[in-house]
């Protein structure tokens, strides 16, 4: 009933937001004299503010049209070169000759949507031939396609890496740190060619029994059957969805502003008063970020509930005894991917040490091949967006990989033909 309970609370909300939007359009027309008086300007700002947080969002677009290259302006293709039922990998296509390092970004598969991770993408575009994992919204996603759990997640970006092929470069944001290292760490078991020469973890729950956070309290204070029984539920009509288990967005997008409710609530006034004071630019920016923050999407249940069990609950990646389909996940055998891990001071979400945990479960790889950033005074969100993440931590990102080029496999090549496609294997 839970899905049923949320349907009906947004349907009852409906004549309430449709009011505050007929009201924030009626004050903010310029020729309405009533607009331009303080009672009226705290009306239709009020509105507007209401209207802001109680409306359904959609997926956000990308917004980026162009990067610079060199010193001049490129043009920007987006398209996906490869569409699996839970999720298609999207490539920045750039308008240049220019041969840059290949880059797959894996976005987190946590309830937000790739463009979360926009100004990451604009900030390696310029250097990099940028790939994202771009993830679908499961309420869409019709019962009699797949099951998707932890080891489908792993599954696909082995897939995605043999698309790409040898030396390409990853990184995992936040929560795919787990299961990018899974894939790098079977890749190298294989001695795979694909395998990627550099891997950036990002703000990522690698080991959560260090730096303890609210997230891993939450997780660990009830046992998985809690988490199956309260907020797992069915995908109710007209969703193409319907009768899919899923872990919904909105009680991601809830556990999340639970979590900082004085800052939301802060920050919804800090949006009322610069509306009232005409301070437009400000406004936006608040605007800009809660388009994206509240836009969300449904998980399937059975990556959800794996996750909780394996990465919060029993730790099995940084213990070693996380399974991937028939063997288990090694990361000592990951030794010729260059680690980099970068961690916030003030991340609430994946605590200092978490992250840096990947480099202590690596012993065979040399030490020439790890780096570590602890950026100063910047949160879970500044570790891959805002100004200090383009001052500061992508250039250190960008001088990584170009430091760490290749892997220096050969790939097999028969009949005279390197195999590193996925369409190439395939023939």
């Amino acid at each position: 009933m839970l899905y049923q309970l949320h349907e009906l609370q947004r349907l009852a909300l409906m004549p309430a937001r449709m009011t505050a939007e007929s009201l924030h359009m009626f004050f903010n027309n310029p020729f309405n004299m009533l607009g331009h008086t303080p009672a009226g300007r705290a009306l239709g700002s009020g509105a507007h503010v209401f209207e802001q947080f109680t409306r359904a969002y959609t997926k956000p677009e990308w917004e980026i049209e162009t990067t610079t290259i060199g010193g001049k302006t490129a043009d920007v293709t987006i398209e996906p070169v490869v569409k699996r039922t839970f999720c298609h990998l999207v490539h920045f296509k750039r308008d240049t000759t220019r041969k840059d390092p290949r880059l797959l970004i894996v976005a987190p598969f946590s309830g937000h949507y790739a463009t979360l991770l926009r100004e990451t993408v604009e900030a390696m575009l310029p250097d990099h031939d940028v790939y994202i994992t771009d993830w679908q919204d499961s309420r869409h996603i019709p019962i009699s396609s797949d099951r998707f759990g932890l080891s489908d997640y792993i599954d696909y970006l082995i897939d995605f890496l043999h698309f790409l092929g040898p030396d390409t470069h990853i990184i995992g944001v936040c929560q795919p740190s787990v299961p990018v290292m899974a894939a790098v760490s079977v890749m190298s078991a294989w001695g795979d060619v694909c395998v990627p020469a550099s891997m950036t973890l990002m703000g990522g729950p690698i080991d959560t029994r260090k730096g303890e956070t609210e997230v891993n309290r939450m997780a660990t204070e009830r046992d998985l059957d809690w988490f199956e029984r309260n907020v797992v539920t069915v995908v109710p009509p007209p969703y193409a969805g319907m009768g899919r288990r899923v872990y919904p967005g909105f009680v991601q997008i809830t556990s999340f502003m639970s979590m900082n409710l004085g800052r939301h609530v802060q920050s919804a006034q800090e949006m009322f008063e610069h509306l009232v004071l005409g301070a437009d630019e400000a406004a936006e920016k608040k605007k800009k970020f809660y388009n994206e923050y509240l836009a969300v999407m449904d998980l399937p249940a059975e990556f959800y509930l794996d996750t909780v069990d394996a990465v919060f609950q029993r730790h099995l990646l940084p213990k070693g005894e996380l399974n991937h389909r028939w063997q288990t996940v090694d990361t000592s055998a990951i030794t010729r991917t260059a680690i980099f891990c970068v961690e916030g001071e003030r991340d609430d979400i994946s605590g200092v040490g978490q992250t840096k945990a990947a480099l202590e479960i690596t012993p065979n790889l040399p030490d020439s091949m790890k780096a570590y950033h602890l950026q100063m005074g910047v949160g879970h969100y500044g570790v891959f967006s805002g100004g200090t993440w383009k001052r500061e931590i992508a250039p250190k990102i960008r001088d990584f990989i170009r430091e760490h080029p290749t892997t220096g496999l050969k790939p097999f090549e028969p009949h005279g033909r390197v195999v590193n496609r996925i369409e190439d294997a395939a023939d």
